[in-house]
């Protein structure tokens, strides 16, 4: 009877042994720790070329492609077909409202003088219009217009002479005229563009400006 007492109590034991070790093996996989690791955050999978950039300024066509010069600034520029160094100096700008004679066909002339001096060894001359150079005024909205347009043909000026090559050394006063309205007049800018299509830019003031003003606007009365 005894035996038979402390058999019962050593298989009880053993059965609670036996519960809590399943039980414990369910609730944590084992004798293992609980793990605390937390897996890496992963990287953005959009490439830093999907970034957007801001848009450029658009402020004004006035403003797009190289910057203005201010009159009387100078610019090299490559001569015509490539050949010589011509430095380009706009030196005045003369509006009016008839020119010798001439009556603009919008309201307007505006005469640009210039200095142009070869710095080459070899002689420089403008590019030409038809070469995909010479000279345009850019309107306060993006239009380009170019010299000698409408009546502005008909104005010639003494002493102010852009046709042929400037010799090596040698200095020249040339000028541009354009056929503008007056709001075309307004705080434009003129364009010149040389033998490798460069261009170069200067903003115009919005009045008669420079030390040829008295000479020019004589001429034109005249």
């Amino acid at each position: 009877m005894r035996k038979t007492l402390l058999a019962a109590v050593v298989t009880a034991a053993t059965c609670l042994a036996l519960t809590a070790c399943q039980g414990g093996a369910e609730a944590g996989g084992g004798d293992a720790a609980p793990s605390t690791t937390r897996p890496l955050p992963t990287a953005s999978a959009t490439p830093a070329s999907a970034t957007p950039t801001p848009a450029g300024d658009e402020s004004g066509p006035t403003d797009a492609g190289p910057a203005a010069l201010d009159l009387g600034e100078p610019s090299r520029t490559v001569g015509a077909r490539t050949v010589g160094i011509l430095e380009i100096t706009p030196t005045s700008v003369v509006y009016a409202d008839e020119g010798a004679g001439a009556k603009p066909q919008a309201g307007v002339f505006a005469v640009v003088t210039m200095k142009e001096k070869s710095l080459s060894a070899n002689p420089a001359a403008e590019e030409l219009p038809a070469t995909g150079g010479g000279w345009e005024w850019l309107t306060p909205d993006g239009q380009k217009i170019p010299a000698g347009n409408g009546n502005a043909g008909q104005v010639a000026l003494d002493g102010y002479d852009s046709s042929g090559p400037v010799e090596p050394g040698a200095t020249r006063m040339g000028a541009k005229v354009f056929d503008l309205t007056p709001a075309q007049a307004r705080s434009g800018r003129i364009v010149y563009t040389d033998g490798v299509q460069a261009s170069y830019r200067w903003k115009m003031p919005a009045d008669s400006t420079g030390p040829e003003v008295a000479d020019v606007e004589g001429q034109l009365a005249s």
